[in-house]
């Protein structure tokens, strides 16, 4: 009997190990069939400098990045700006957002006479914001806007019109709205994005985007792979154009 009890211990060691074996292997697949695949972006990495000119004269330059960022992107911008009516200022800004376009964090900054800046956090269509004043205490302040996919275009930052033209859904064409935030200003409101058709600057054609405001209409030229090599505010005679 002892025998036997002894030729059955290694046997059921190797049962053992072999459902051990077969256990894990059926864990290892489950879990490669359950993990989804990572969702698509609307981004693609982009770097570069603008020119901002007003009145055909230069007043500025905004240097910005668009990069993976984690399971995200990260876009990015800093813009140096002196226009002739108003004192010089840098003003940065650092927005990250979903492969889809909607925002998950947006923080500014504004050197001028006085340094401020904001922190924005969104969640389901509410952006909490905490606002800094040089010299004041910080402002809270939540903003509703019923959608996750939310446009931040910010004073002075103009890359911010580069996301823009990537959440477009150009397959679908048409105007689309969108809410937007304008955070220096804390203001809501929303833009229509539509194709402009075929716009041409200095000799050579673009894809034509429109964005319009209660108050503002601009005017976005891309080139074929929807890269913003050219912005323009009609009505305030502004120009950025990529270097």
């Amino acid at each position: 009997m002892q025998e036997q009890n002894a030729d059955l211990k290694p046997k059921i060691f190797t049962y053992v190990m072999a459902i051990l074996f077969v256990c894990t292997t059926l864990t290892i697949a489950a879990q490669k069939k359950s993990a989804a695949p990572p969702a698509p972006s609307v981004f693609v990495q982009d770097k570069g400098k603008f020119t901002i000119q007003q009145n055909g004269k230069s007043v500025g330059h905004e240097e910005f990045e668009l990069e993976p960022a984690g399971g995200g992107w990260l876009a990015r911008s800093t813009t140096d700006i002196a226009p002739p009516d108003s004192a010089s200022a840098r003003v940065t800004g650092s927005l990250t957002l979903q492969p889809d376009g909607a925002p998950i964090s947006y923080e500014w900054t504004s050197q001028a006479e006085k340094t401020n800046g904001a922190h924005i956090l969104f969640a389901n269509g509410v952006a909490k914001i905490t606002l800094q004043m040089q010299g004041a205490r910080p402002f809270e302040q939540d903003m509703s806007f019923g959608s996750p996919l939310i446009a931040v275009l910010d004073n002075n930052l103009y890359y911010q019109y580069a996301v823009l033209a990537r959440v477009y859904d150009w397959s679908k064409g048409g105007t689309q709205n969108l809410p937007v935030l304008v955070p220096q200003e804390l203001t809501p409101g929303s833009v229509a994005v539509e194709s402009a058709g075929s716009l041409s600057a200095g000799g050579k054609s673009y894809d034509g985007l429109r964005v319009a405001s209660s108050d503002l209409e601009v005017l976005l030229y891309l080139d074929g792979h929807h890269r913003l090599m050219r912005l323009e505010v009609p009505s305030a005679k502004v120009a950025v154009v990529r270097d």
